[in-house]
């Protein structure tokens, strides 16, 4: 990925086929399949080059996702719009989901409700997102997020609801 800082600014990226990883979904458990992507054994999905996500970790019940502020990732306001910050709390919230489902289960937000406590801008630093499940059912599943800046000062803040279902068949 580049990015430069001349008078006109470019960004690109790659990324990999997203069905190799679907692949997989019926046949490991979220933690093992999102272990297996943070190790670099399947690639990471387009979504993290697109917004420029970094270092994962997970673990059962709880993921945490950084990213670093960049220009690209501003509203016209001249501070990191709202939908970047959005993705990394749902990311961090649903990947936290993500890590108790055994194999052959599934899952889809059903909502996300963010608030936003302080602007982000490039002079934040690294951000951090770690999401927690707070509760998992049969159907359902609660989880929070919270984005910290880099002096830890907390800049916002997600509950997420995801559904949970049986995956009757492998995507294509």
């Amino acid at each position: 990925m580049t990015q430069t800082q001349d008078a006109a600014r470019s960004r690109t990226f790659s990324w990999s086929d997203p069905g190799i990883n679907a692949a997989h979904l019926g046949r490991r458990g979220g933690l093992e399949l999102l272990r297996a992507m943070i190790a670099g054994e399947l690639a990471a999905p387009p979504i993290m080059h697109l917004v420029d996500m970094s270092r994962m970790e997970a673990d059962e019940g709880w993921v945490a996702v950084e990213l670093v502020p960049q220009e690209f990732h501003y509203n016209p306001l001249g501070t990191v719009h709202g939908g970047v910050i959005s993705t990394l709390l749902d990311t961090a919230a649903a990947c936290a989901v993500h890590t108790t489902l055994p194999a052959g289960v599934g899952y889809t937000s059903l909502d996300l409700n963010v608030k936003f406590l302080r602007p982000v801008t490039v002079s934040s630093g690294t951000l951090r997102c770690e999401g927690t499940v707070v509760q998992r059912g049969r159907r359902t599943a609660l989880a929070e997020a919270k984005l910290l800046d880099a002096q830890a000062r907390l800049v916002a803040h997600a509950t997420s609801t995801c559904l949970l279902f049986p995956l009757d068949h492998q995507p294509t």
